[in-house]
């Protein structure tokens, strides 16, 4: 009985897409962006900021970093490229994310609407 309801959870799911990406065809939107740059390279998880800025370049904006009042709370650097910004704990990366490319580009729905 499992592998027919995850069966029909992806036909539904399929279908779902498939209305949207039909809907949006003719706009640019955030998520098909971030599966490109996905594919795209990235800064690693764990890479320090010396390796990051030896493969990558300087960043076109280090922002000020944030957190570290308490020990459980660490300090946040946030590295601004043109594509992605590259966030660390301390010196090493936890993640990297794809930047919005224009204001008119198409993102998640608010929750609040």
């Amino acid at each position: 009985m499992k592998p027919f309801r995850s069966k029909s959870i992806v036909v539904s799911a399929l279908l779902a897409l498939s209305v949207v990406s039909t809907a949006a065809s003719a706009e640019t939107l955030l998520i098909e962006r971030v599966r490109e740059s996905a594919s795209a390279n990235l800064p690693a998880r764990g890479m320090t900021m010396a390796q990051v800025e030896a493969r990558y370049g300087a960043p076109s904006q280090r922002m000020e970093p944030r957190g570290g009042q308490k020990r459980q709370w660490p300090t946040i650097n946030r590295w601004v490229y043109p594509a992605f910004t590259v966030y660390f704990e301390k010196s090493r990366v936890i993640d990297a994310v794809a930047n919005q490319a224009n204001a008119n580009e198409i993102g998640p729905k608010s929750p609040i609407n």
